[in-house]
């Protein structure tokens, strides 16, 4: 037997039956149900959107002071790094050597050099073999350090020789791979000659450099030998012998074990490329000067449009007129001009205001370029050392700034405001989540509770009805 079970009747579909009959009191008790519970919740749910509403303002106010703040700081960051501020090297010959700044001082005046010798590393070439795939026999090979001159070797006692296990059927190629992989400062490759396949050994640059092939061969698996080489060897051939670079700087004579020469100029780096013996070039600094101002009032203005957005929202009626982050970011700002930046400088260049930076009555800023350029003359290098990369110095205040303003870890700055804000509006929409849950309730409730009276009227309307006409009946039936 199968059964059937009629779907309840919910009580929203009871009351719109009995209202559509023309049943019940009349009245709309589903709407009057949500009327009511709007009207017991509408003073909390308003509260709670004028609180979002106030949130979302302070976090979006603070969101752009913080990303003006760390636009300030990642441009003029990338300037100081550019080395566009400083008295960049350049050489009247540029075949000659390339310049770079170290850092370590700020180079002034001009320099001559003359370069009389490249530094270079030893290059070897072994006896020609049959083909790469010859096999050379076993045992070890031994690289041991030093400088070649002539005939003679002398051994470097602080350059660790290094030991280089060849095995038993090894081939040529073989060797040149095991002395790459040692890693002893000493490259290998086999090169297909005339003369047939030659093992390549090229080592590091410097005098102290050079090396000789020393074997210990394995009796059984003999011909390793025949890679040995020295200075006195009638085998293999000495393609170029490892030298130290020679050069003059204001016609002074020095060395360098590479190329690459520090400090020869202070405060330079030169990389050394070619020879121009008897022409010496000069080496000149470019007079920074004009970049300084111009990022000096790039700077001016770009911090004028963050303490304009820093000066509105912390005025009376401002979105964060209260908050103590915005209020200490303004104090760090407006005595921004003043703060010594260089610890220790003994010049007249010291603070921002040195540079011609002035802040003006209403907070705003401005660049006194005569002070500027009266500071550049009598201190240029206390100027240039404003603008480097290091832990004092323009860059570093203003990056000090805005991490200790973006700390969201701080409550006392713009980053802790922000982290607060931002979880008090999180909370919020909970609140009010929650508080649309207890609305809801309240209209279920109420809606059942009406529908049940509504249903009991149209009941008792009905029998009312149905008296009614039976009284008439009676009443006519007596006539």
């Amino acid at each position: 037997m199968v059964t059937s079970t009629s779907p309840a009747t919910s009580p929203t579909a009871t009351s719109s039956l009995v209202t559509a009959l023309g049943g019940g009191s009349g009245i709309d008790m589903l709407d009057l149900a949500n009327k009511l519970a709007t009207a017991q919740f509408s003073v909390r749910n308003q509260r709670l959107a004028e609180k979002a509403d106030q949130l979302g303002t302070q976090i979006s106010s603070i969101s752009s002071i913080k990303s003006m703040l760390l636009g300030l700081d990642t441009s003029l960051g990338t300037l100081v790094r550019s080395g566009d501020l400083a008295r960049t090297p350049a050489l009247a010959n540029s075949a000659v050597a390339a310049a770079t700044l170290t850092g370590s001082q700020t180079p002034r005046g001009t320099y001559s050099l003359e370069v009389t010798q490249l530094a270079a590393g030893q290059t070897l070439a072994g006896q020609a073999y049959a083909a790469p795939t010859s096999t050379v026999g076993a045992g070890t090979l031994t690289l041991r350090f030093g400088t070649v001159s002539g005939g003679t070797f002398a051994a470097d006692a602080g350059h660790a020789a290094v030991a280089i296990p060849i095995a038993g059927g090894a081939t040529l190629a073989d060797v040149a791979t095991a002395i790459n992989a040692a890693n002893a400062g000493v490259s290998a490759y086999v090169a297909q000659t005339v003369n047939g396949a030659q093992l390549v050994m090229k080592g590091a640059e410097g005098a102290a450099n050079g090396f000789q092939v020393e074997v210990s061969e394995d009796p059984l698996a003999p011909g390793l030998s025949d890679l040995a080489w020295t200075p006195a060897s009638t085998t293999g051939q000495l393609l170029s012998t490892a030298r130290d670079a020679a050069f003059k700087i204001d016609g002074l004579a020095a060395t360098a074990a590479s190329n690459s020469v520090s400090e020869a100029i202070p405060g330079v780096k030169l990389q050394l490329a070619a020879t121009n013996i008897g022409a010496p070039t000069t080496v000149s600094f470019a007079d920074p000067a004009t970049s300084i101002a111009g990022a000096m009032k790039d700077f001016t203005d770009a911090l004028n449009e963050v303490m304009t957005e820093v000066n509105k929202a912390t005025a009376i009626g401002g979105d964060l007129a209260s908050d103590g982050g915005a209020r200490a970011l303004k104090r760090s700002l407006s005595q921004l001009a003043g703060t010594v930046i260089i610890p220790g400088a003994t010049g007249s260049a010291r603070t921002l205001a040195d540079l011609g930076l002035k802040t003006e009555r209403d907070g705003s800023f401005s660049l006194d370029g005569a002070r500027l350029a009266a500071t550049l003359a009598s201190d240029p290098q206390g100027v240039a050392d404003m603008f480097t990369n290091g832990l004092h110095g323009v860059f570093a205040t203003v990056d000090a700034i805005y991490r200790k303003a973006s700390a969201a870890s701080d409550t006392g700055s713009i980053g802790g405001s922000l982290a607060r804000y931002t979880k008090a509006l999180t909370r919020n929409a909970s609140d009010q989540s929650d508080l649309a849950a207890q609305q809801e309730k309240l209209r279920a409730r109420l809606a059942s509770q009406f529908t049940t009276s509504e249903t009991r009227i149209g009941q008792s309307k009905a029998t009312l009805t149905m008296l009614q006409n039976q009284i008439a009946q009676w009443n006519k039936s007596g006539n």
